[in-house]
């Protein structure tokens, strides 16, 4: 007697033929010459691609003898993957892809993209993605070269125009010609912003080549206000600028020109993106430690998918295409970075149609305990801001 049985294996061949396609699919990605890919465990590197391998100038005797360790590749999980990379990558399972440097066998140093997932198992293990970025950061470094360049150019025909003019202001004025102090005082207004256009240029260019130096002198904070609100105050008519000064002496340690140059460039924006709102208001409050300074104003407001952004070099939240708020998107970036070097942190809060708030913190001082005469001890000398 025969028995027999019959099984349907569709399923199985379905679900085989599903594996080998999805297989297919992850060798085609692991052999990418674009992307390189590498799988870690906690601070080990066990599996990588060519591609990744090519870049880092490992073989793959290296990575078989787990030769090619975090260490060598990311000069330090903490630091240079970013303690914040991996607090993401460890709560959301996956980052945001961001600029770092590979340290290569040789010792070298490649620029990269880098993104990656994680899993949680019994040790932490991940997938990272990287890209070459170096073509990316050469054409970088072009255009901070030629920005540092074009800025000196302009700097030397800017002074003899400013001269020229000033001996043109001269001559007419002794004419009795009409209308000349008006004519001359728009042309002064157009040289100013031709100026501070080619300054931002060169602080850019600093700021990126590293070259941006600062001083270390106790600034009392009320009185640069002051100064700005006063040059401020006197070119833009239109507005009136509130200023509220501190209960008490607000003194931090740094950059007098490049704290007034903060002030100079968050009060100007205000006036520029607020044209309807004539009232802009300026304030100080110190706590124990710290001294925020307040620039309001009732002006267009930033959208809030925006604010991230407008700290960003070159990023403006206005189009280009609205010539109404002229500019580069040059000033916040400027500000930012001086903020951050003087110890300080810059935001923002805004709403469309109803005007921004930027907030400025610096530590105040140690020394400010010794009240105005130590403060007016160590501004004798100084000079006061003169133009915008």
């Amino acid at each position: 007697m025969w028995l027999s049985t019959c099984t349907d294996i569709d399923d199985q061949k379905r679900t085989e033929e599903t594996l080998r396609q999805s297989q297919k699919r992850v060798d085609l990605l692991m052999n990418s010459s674009i992307i390189g890919i590498f799988c870690a465990e906690d601070d080990e590197i066990v599996c990588a691609n060519t591609t990744f391998l090519r870049m880092t100038g490992n073989s793959q005797e290296d990575l078989q003898q787990r030769n090619v360790p975090w260490a060598t590749t990311t000069p330090a999980l903490a630091s240079s993957f970013s303690q914040q990379a991996y607090q993401e990558m460890v709560a959301h399972h996956c980052m945001t892809p961001f600029e770092m440097e590979l340290v290569c066998k040789d010792g070298s140093h490649l620029p990269v993209l880098l993104g990656g997932i994680a899993f949680h198992e019994e040790v932490l293990q991940g997938v990272g993605f990287v890209m070459d970025n170096s073509a990316c950061r050469e054409l970088e470094q072009r255009k901070d070269t030629f920005l540092g360049m074009i800025s000196h150019e302009l700097k030397t025909p800017l002074a003899s125009l400013k001269l020229q003019t000033q001996f043109l202001r001269k001559k007419l004025e002794k004419q009795d010609l009409p209308n000349v102090e008006v004519v001359c005082a728009r042309m002064d207004t157009q040289l100013h912003a031709v100026t501070r256009l080619v300054d931002e240029l060169l602080d850019v260019s600093h700021i990126q080549t590293g070259k941006l130096e600062y001083a270390q002198e106790m600034v009392d904070l009320d009185e640069i206000l002051e100064e700005v609100v006063g040059v401020i105050q006197g070119v833009h008519t239109t507005h009136t600028i509130m200023l509220r000064h501190a209960a008490s002496p607000a003194a931090v340690v740094g950059d007098r020109d490049r704290l007034a140059r903060v002030f100079l460039n968050l009060l100007s924006n205000a006036i520029k993106y607020a044209p309807d709102a004539p009232l802009i208001e300026v304030g100080l409050a110190t706590e124990a430690s710290a001294v925020t300074i307040s620039v309001r104003d009732q002006g267009i407001g930033i959208p809030r998918e925006l604010q991230g952004r407008i700290f960003e070099r070159f990023y403006r939240a206005v189009p280009l295409q609205q010539c109404a708020f002229p500019g580069l998107g040059m000033g916040l970036y400027i500000v930012a970075e001086i903020v951050r070097r003087h110890g300080g942190t810059i935001r923002v809060e805004s709403e469309k149609g109803k005007g921004s708030i930027f907030h400025v913190t610096f530590p105040l001082a140690a020394s400010r305990r010794g009240g105005p005469e130590v403060l007016k001890e160590k501004r004798d000398g100084q000079d006061s801001i003169k133009s915008v």
